[in-house]
């Protein structure tokens, strides 16, 4: 069988199709070579894990936190490309000589803090003002302090948590901080571009906080978890670690929040 083709002929008056305009080329992923990464609260937990990966990377990481010993530990674990400096985030002069310290920030992540929580009927003021004292308001005067040092195509990762969407119990002020976090974080990325600032807001991780409580109550908590997430387990420093570095490197996030909560959030 043979086939034939018919030829469609186009009237003059139609004009030629346009070239398609030129594009402007696509920025890869900001690689971490070479690049200065401040953490504030990057002695242990989430924060080390996150100078690990950096460092790993290529970066030259300076470590943050109250507690001298365990910096110069976690800086001495990590080699020549880490150093570290005190530093209380209560304390607006304490983050003042800190960040004096420093001549230049391509990225900064900020999760130290300190606080209680618990009932708005249980708890004192002074402890129920103490997630925003710490974990808001600390944060807030770290990025302040950092901004003449930030360069233009630098990032900022501020640490909130998924309490902020889905209140895990009678706890009103500390999800009320989470929740501002998150909004200080769309605020300060329109204040700052071309600066990137995102938010990591992680669920329940089995790490550095946890082990330090009792393992009745660690372990009652993580099986409660498990029963209200999608994935039915905390998550690992490492997990979150991995979507800190994911906003330090991904060139068109800005104002965002992530969940690394194994969908705790969507329950």
């Amino acid at each position: 069988m043979t086939s034939s083709h018919s030829s469609v002929s186009v009237p003059a008056s139609v004009p030629a199709p346009a070239s398609a305009p030129a594009t402007t080329p696509v920025p890869a992923a900001a690689p971490l070579t070479g690049r200065d990464v401040v953490i504030v609260g990057g002695g242990s937990g989430i924060g080390l894990e996150v100078a690990r990966r950096a460092v790993a990377a290529g970066a030259r990481v300076v470590l943050g936190g109250r507690n001298k010993g365990k910096l110069a530990a976690a800086a001495q674990s990590l080699g020549d490309g880490a150093r570290w400096g005190a530093v209380d985030t209560t304390d607006k002069e304490s983050l003042a000589r800190f960040f004096d310290g420093i001549e230049r920030i391509d990225h900064l992540f900020t999760p130290a803090a300190s606080y209680r929580v618990g009932p708005m009927l249980e708890l004192s003021d002074a402890d129920a003002e103490s997630p925003f004292v710490s974990k808001f308001w600390g944060q807030y005067h770290a990025v302040k302090c950092a901004a003449p040092r930030l360069t233009p195509d630098a990032s900022v990762v501020l640490m909130s948590g998924a309490a902020s969407v889905r209140p895990p119990a009678a706890a009103p002020a500390y999800v009320a901080c989470n929740a501002a976090i998150e909004g200080l974080g769309r605020g300060l990325a329109v204040e700052l571009a071309p600066v990137r600032v995102n938010v990591v807001s992680p669920g329940t991780v089995d790490g550095n906080l946890w082990a330090q409580r009792l393992a009745a109550v660690r372990e009652a908590s993580f099986a409660q978890y498990g029963r209200d997430s999608l994935l039915h387990r905390p998550g690992t420093e490492g997990e979150i670690a991995d979507a800190v570095l994911f906003l330090f490197a991904n060139t068109f996030m800005t104002g965002s929040v992530l969940y690394p909560d194994g969908g705790y959030a969507l329950r």
